[in-house]
């Protein structure tokens, strides 16, 4: 009998829960009739919920059957104390256009809080329903008033959003945040929306003004924080790197978020405040680790943007670090980046090779030896050894099968197939790939999948492809000047093939990488014109957006670049970005 009783209770909990959906899929469709028939069933087997009154009340006034919409309400409100109600009653004779009831009703409502405060959920929350915010704000002030337990500074706040009251809502958020510390990044969430990347904007200086004020009056460490995540959002990374450091010397636990400062500073390539907070970690690490992760950065940093000239400079450095620290496990990182550094910029491969070989005789663990087998295949696939790199591309994925760096491997493994002219083989590796868990390393195969299907039938002996296979091998050497020469020749002879397209996009990133912006901008116009239909398409706009909103100076033309993304590439990558971008130059201060 238990079990009987028990099945019929589920089946009848079933049976409610598939009607509802029914009824709010009626309603959310505009099937006001079937939504009534549907709501009334409900309401009739469950007559004191308040969920399906309320969707049954909405369906009438729909239906602009306020008298019906008012006697349930009335009939409801003898049955059950729900002062939420009262304002839904009143909001029907809003719609009755009997302003001087409606009010009343509100009133009742809204003095319901006197006699307890937790009514506030219901009222204040009816009242947000309908728009009603002015009356929203001072029930929640009223509740907080008469019981200071309550804090209701993160529904004020949204209000005031909503209303365009941005000041107000900062504060708001600000006291909320004052006793709710844990909800730091959903208020630097909330305040994004209303922010720019211009530092003088209103809101902005709104914004710094109260937490400077707060910095005074409450010295918290987490008004520093929301200070510094203010300074890097408007990309002043020198005011923030002031705030890190207060944080810092208050509780100097670590210094992770000044590196984090660094690496989003290096990043957004404003490199001198890079290297000055690389610098300053240096000085002031205690811990091994730290102070080489430091070095490691720093000389990274140093070898993008040094002339050639400093390169030897740069390898003093290095060696002047393996004197103090030496060849050991704890310097494997500064290790593969040193193989690097002379292989792909000294030009030394078989020193760095060398090198490598040694490192692999210290006792290290198997992803330790995968990382430093998979430079070690790189500066062999620079050398056109490719068969000993593909060997230790083998490796990794035979000893560290499923992995992260296993997948990179196999990537690699396609990409020196590719590079070699062996496009067959290639792509049934970039087959495998395009599921990977890294969606880098998808993304990458996609990419690359992509170029080498949509060019390989374009003609027998696949010419078009293997110049530009070519040309992308010589930029891997870091043979720009040679890649660009090479792909001169292939837009010369395959100008209307679709791979023309590819070389122009791959050209153009050579001449940024050159400072040769104004070549860059010519083949971002050539793509935009003459392949407005390639799958680069989305992507030439955007970099071009970028070359004048960040580089070129010319912030007109970047709004309407990131606007022709917005309208006409709605699933593009850069869709987001694009219309952050625009919103910025075009001044919003809040979301749309």
């Amino acid at each position: 009998m238990r079990f009987l009783i028990l099945c019929f209770l589920l089946l009848s909990t079933c049976v409610f829960s598939q009607e509802d959906i029914i009824a709010k899929e009626y309603f959310k469709n505009g099937d006001f009739e079937k939504a009534l028939l549907s709501y009334k069933k409900l309401h009739s087997r469950s007559p004191l919920n308040i969920s399906y009154t309320t969707a049954l009340v909405e369906t009438h006034q729909q239906l602009k059957q306020y008298q019906q919409a008012q006697d349930l309400l009335l009939e409801t409100l003898q049955k059950i104390n729900y002062p939420g109600f009262y304002v839904e009653l009143g909001y029907n004779y809003q719609l009755l256009e009997q302003p001087e009831n409606a009010v009343k009703n509100y009133n009742i409502a809204f003095s319901s809080i006197d006699e307890n405060p937790n009514y506030v959920f219901s009222v204040a929350r009816s009242f947000q329903n309908h728009s009603l915010l002015d009356w929203a704000i001072r029930s929640y002030e009223k509740a907080m008033s008469i019981n200071e337990n309550l804090n209701f500074n993160m529904q004020l706040a949204q209000i005031y959003g909503e209303q365009g009251n941005v000041e107000k809502m900062f504060v708001s958020y600000i006291d909320f945040l004052e006793k709710n510390p844990t909800y730091i990044d959903e208020i630097k969430r909330a305040f994004s929306d209303f922010l720019t990347e211009d530092g003088t904007s209103e809101n902005n200086s709104k914004l710094r003004k109260i937490l400077l004020t707060k910095i005074q009056e409450n010295p918290e460490l987490i008004w520093n924080d929301l200070l510094s995540w203010l300074f890097i959002q408007q990309k002043d990374f020198n005011k923030a790197f002031m705030q890190e450091k207060a944080i810092y010397n208050r509780a100097p636990e670590s210094l992770d978020r000044i590196i984090q400062l660094a690496e989003i500073a290096r990043t957004d390539e404003d490199t001198d405040i890079a290297l000055t907070i690389y610098d300053y970690v240096i000085k002031t690490a205690q811990d091994t680790e730290t102070l080489l992760q430091a070095h490691y950065s720093l000389l990274e940093l140093k070898t993008e943007i040094e002339n050639p000239k400093a390169y030897n400079g740069i390898k003093s450095e290095y060696l002047k670090l393996f004197e103090t620290f030496g060849y050991q496990t704890q310097t494997l990182g500064l290790q593969i980046a040193y193989a690097h550094f002379l292989a792909f910029y000294l030009n030394t491969p078989t020193e760095a090779e060398n090198l490598l070989k040694q490192t692999l005789k210290l006792n290290l663990a198997q992803n330790q030896i995968a990382d430093v087998k998979l430079e070690l295949a790189d500066i062999l696939v620079l050398q056109e050894k490719f068969n000993e790199a593909l060997i230790y591309y083998s490796q990794i994925q035979q000893q560290l099968k499923n992995s992260t760096i296993s997948q990179e491997a196999r990537y690699r493994v396609a990409r020196t197939s590719y590079f070699k002219g062996d496009f067959k083989w290639a792509e049934s590796q970039l087959n495998i790939l395009k599921s990977s868990t890294s969606q880098l390393i998808a993304n990458d195969a996609l990419d690359l999948k992509l170029l080498i299907s949509d060019n390989k039938y374009e003609d027998s002996t696949q010419t078009a492809l293997k110049l530009y296979a070519k040309a992308d091998f010589l930029a891997f050497q870091n043979k720009n000047t040679e890649s660009i020469t090479l792909l001169n020749t292939l837009l010369k002879d395959h100008a209307t093939e679709p791979i023309a397209a590819n070389a122009l996009y791959k050209q153009a990133k050579l001449y940024e990488s050159k400072k040769e912006y104004n070549l860059a901008e010519n083949n971002y116009n050539k793509i935009i014109n003459g392949f407005p239909d390639s799958l680069l398409a989305d992507d030439a706009y955007f970099a071009l957006a970028e070359l004048y909103n960040n580089v070129l100076g010319q912030p007109e033309k970047a709004k309407q670049l990131y606007e022709y993304i917005i309208f006409n590439f709605a699933d593009s990558i850069y869709f987001v970005e694009a219309r952050k971008q625009y919103r910025s130059l075009r001044g919003d201060t809040i979301s749309q």
